[in-house]
Parts: structure tokens; C-alpha cells; sequence
């Protein structure tokens, strides 16, 4: 018979501070959120220690058919056991959410401290990447593959050790009938040639190629890779295009081109990059220390499956869904012209703008408004459409034709948005002029980089 989580006033879409999860946990504030989860910092009322738990929306998940990509998750997450892996303790669920029980790490995102400009230093950027590669060689040997590395998934504890997290998009083998793996995913500047190419890759060298990516970052603190062009930016990955700083090492330039090259039956492995010298360099036995113990992934699955159908009751809210669409990095890659990379050389010569994206770090609320302000320039109106889309409508009349254009707002990261404006309905030349003359001009305030080399020019 299931146990009965504390139901009286336990809400966690209000203050968190002080409410209990079953009588184990005291959550205290909030870490971050995504479109189906949200993470807290809490306390284990049994041995005092702190830990984060992310409280997964079970209806947003079905809705949005990521039951499947949950469950690997969890699984996933029990099969591997490493020091610089972020632990998985428990997996507790009510009939409306599923609570994991994580590692606290108290040092966040790598991603923010190579943000913080001199707060990495050369020593601790081989000591991160030596974690790191010891962290993915250890899961690679258990046949888990994680496919979404980045510094942005990459946390650090209190005591600045590196925790590979966010196995969302990870595999393990035994779901494949083959090593090939099919499903694209990743984070574009971090996504290897071989995904990008659509006819199956090897998970490991795939992993390989990003931890190439996040090495060059965090020494570089620069994308080996970016460029605002999308199309040319994946060219340069195909090509493995890129170009080290003059005061990288002789080293370092050594390694990085084994791990960025384009071929993966060449590209290096996590066993050849850990016999390297400059990856042994300070290199103590001590770092790469693995826990030996494995829980029986078969058990795993079925626990996940009854985590999902559990049938406890919790009185909590009605949730809406009011922020701007969640983006998967990779999304990005979908979004723009030319998924078939066999276009990769072919140049367009249509001046024609059929849609314009770019990036913006101004908040949800500025971006929505300076789109009311572009509504009311053009005299139309806007019309929100279930909560993700904004469309600006004008009816026609006697002087202009019928006219509908779409805006979507996808969020990225925190306060780091991709928006996307394409005509929805109506005159194509009419949408032209007003693109070029009015919208294009009136977003030079909240662009941050344009995704087309083209729009820059109007």
C-alpha cells in the first residue's frame, strides 16, 4: 500500500521554504527551472545533508512525449557511479510529479565561471577536462553515452570537483541493436560531424568531439566553431575548420586535433587521450578513483515504470504554462534553413527574407514588448497563441491586403532567447517591405547576433 505524502499545503509552484516531501526532505530555495522541471536545494531530515531535487511535472512530460527520455534518464543515472558524475540518491514520485533526489552541487555551472573572465585558470582547465574524460571513459565502458555535453551540464561541488550532469539525452547500448546510434541531439557549437551527417555515429566518439569543444572553451573562452551563419558554422564542423590562439602549446594543439577530427574513425579515444602528456601532467591516482559499485539496470527499468504509475494523491495547484518555449540546443540546429547538409556548398542567391531568428539577452517581458511597440507602429494587433506563439494580424481592407505574421520566443538558456518572426498568412511582397522597413529596424535594441549573415545587411 502506498504512503501518503504530506498533502496539507504542500506547494511547490508557491515558497518552497520549509515544506516536507514525505517526511524526508525540507526544501529551502529555488535553483533554476526548465519547461517540465523545476530544482530546489533541500535538506535530508535524516542525516542533516544538503541535496537538489528536481521535481519533474509528469503531465508536461506526456504531453510533450518525453515520458521515454525520462525513464533513460533515471536508469541511466542509477547504471553510472563515478566521482565526478552528479549522483543520483533516490527517485520519489505522487501521482502528478517525480521527484529525484541529486547531488547538491554547490559550485553550479562550469559554464558560469568561464563567464567570469580569470576565474580558470590554466591548472584548473587540465584538471576539469582530466574529470571529465575519466567521468565519460567510465560511463563509455558501462555502454552510456551522454550526447549533450556541455559546460552548461558540467557542475561543480563545493570543493570546485567537476559532476557531469543532465543525462537527458544519454543512451546506453543495450537499447541499440547495434553500436550505431541514430537520434540527433546535442548542442549545435558542441554537436560532432558525424551527428550532423544523419547516417548513425558512435556514441563514444561523439562524446569524444565535445569534450574537444569544451576543452577549446575553457581555454580559448571562445566557441572553436561559432560563427553567426549557421550554415557556415556547421561547414567549419564538417571541415573540423578552426584556428588555436597563438600562445596555445604545442601540446595542446597536438591533442585538440586528434579530438576535433572530422573522421571519427580516427578521432581519438577517452583511453588514448588519458595516455597523453599533457592530460597526465599533475595527474593524481586519486582523481580518476571510480566507484565500483553498479545497480542492476534491469531492476531499474521496472522501478522507473512503477515511479511513472504511481498512484499517491497530493492536493497541489493547477499549473499554467505562461513562459516562452523551452529550446533544445539542437532545436536550433532544426530550425535553420538546411538540416540535409548535403547543402552544406550550395550558395542561395534568393534576396528574398522568408524568415529572420536571431538571439537575444534582453528578458521574455522586453522582447514582447518590443513587439507590442512594433503591433501598434503598424497598426495591427496581436494574438497570443496557447501561451508560445505571439501572431500580429491586420485584417484586410480596401488600401492592404490580409497579412498574419508569426513570432515565437524559444528560451534557450536563462535570459538568453532564440526568436523566430516568419510570415503566417497573407501577401508575400507586403510582408517583405514591412520585414525591411519597419520590423528589422525596430529590433536593433534587443538583438544580441542576428542568425543570418543576411538580415545584418538590412
Amino acid at each position: 500500500m502506498n504512503n501518503l505524502v504530506c498533502a496539507c499545503g504542500f506547494d511547490l509552484e508557491m515558497d518552497p521554504e520549509g515544506k516536507l516531501l514525505m517526511n524526508r526532505y525540507e526544501f529551502r530555495k529555488s535553483l533554476g527551472q526548465g519547461n517540465f522541471a523545476k530544482v530546489y536545494k533541500a535538506r535530508d531530515l535524516r542525516t542533516g545533508d544538503r541535496v537538489a531535487v528536481k521535481v519533474i511535472d509528469k503531465e508536461k512530460v506526456l504531453r510533450a512525449g518525453m515520458m521515454v527520455q525520462t525513464k533513460r534518464e533515471i536508469a541511466t543515472m542509477r547504471r553510472v557511479k563515478h566521482p565526478n558524475v552528479l549522483r543520483l540518491y533516490e527517485v520519489l514520485a505522487t501521482k502528478t510529479k517525480i521527484y529525484l533526489i541529486l547531488e547538491y552541487a554547490k559550485g553550479g555551472e562550469l559554464f558560469l565561471k568561464i563567464l567570469e573572465k580569470g576565474k580558470i585558470n590554466y591548472n584548473q582547465t587540465r584538471q576539469y577536462f582530466q574529470q571529465l574524460v575519466s567521468a565519460l571513459d567510465f560511463c563509455h565502458k558501462k555502454g552510456v553515452y551522454h550526447r549533450d555535453l556541455k559546460p552548461e551540464n558540467l557542475l561543480l561541488d563545493e570543493n570546485g570537483v567537476l559532476k557531469i550532469a543532465d543525462f537527458g539525452f544519454s543512451t546506453f547500448i543495450e537499447s541499440h541493436r547495434c553500436n550505431m546510434l541514430q537520434t540527433m541531439c546535442g548542442t549545435p557549437m558542441y554537436v560532432a560531424p558525424d551527428v550532423l551527417r544523419g547516417k548513425g555515429y558512435y556514441g563514444e566518439k561523439a562524446d569524444v568531439w565535445s569534450c574537444g569543444v569544451i576543452l577549446f572553451v575553457l581555454l580559448a573562452r571562445y566557441y572553436p566553431f561559432y560563427d553567426r551563419n549557421s550554415m557556415e558554422m556547421y561547414r567549419k564542423i564538417h571541415k573540423g575548420e578552426y584556428k588555436c590562439p597563438d600562445w596555445f602549446s604545442v601540446e595542446i594543439r597536438r591533442l585538440l586535433s586528434q579530438i576535433l577530427n572530422p573522421n571519427p574513425d580516427s578521432r581519438i579515444s577517452t583511453a588514448k587521450i588519458m595516455e597523453s602528456r599533457w592530460f597526465r601532467k599533475g595527474l593524481h591516482s586519486e582523481s580518476v578513483q571510480v566507484e565500483r559499485e553498479i545497480t542492476n539496470v534491469a531492476a531499474n527499468v521496472e522501478s522507473d515504470k512503477a515511479i511513472v504509475e504511481n498512484e499517491i494523491t497530493i492536493v497541489e495547484p493547477n499549473q499554467e504554462l505562461v513562459q516562452p518555449k523551452y529550446l533544445n540546443a539542437f532545436h536550433i540546429l532544426s530550425l535553420s534553413a538546411g538540416l540535409d547538409l548535403s547543402v552544406f556548398f550550395e550558395s542561395n542567391n534568393d534576396d528574398e527574407i522568408e524568415d529572420i531568428k536571431f538571439t537575444s539577452k534582453s528578458s521574455a517581458s522586453s522582447i514582447i514588448s518590443t513587439m507590442e511597440d512594433i503591433v501598434h507602429m503598424l497598426n495591427m494587433k496581436i494574438v497570443k497563441n496557447n501561451g508560445e506563439m505571439l501572431k500580429l494580424e491586420r485584417q484586410q481592407d480596401s488600401r492592404q491586403r490580409s497579412l498574419t505574421i508569426s513570432t515565437e520566443i524559444f528560451e534557450f538558456a536563462p535570459s538568453f532567447y532564440l526568436v523566430e518572426i516568419k510570415k503566417y498568412h497573407g501577401d508575400a511582397s507586403e510582408y517583405q517591405k514591412i520585414l525591411k522597413e519597419h520590423i528589422i529596424p525596430a529590433l536593433k535594441d534587443i538583438v544580441w547576433i542576428w542568425q543570418s549573415e543576411k538580415k545584418t545587411q538590412h
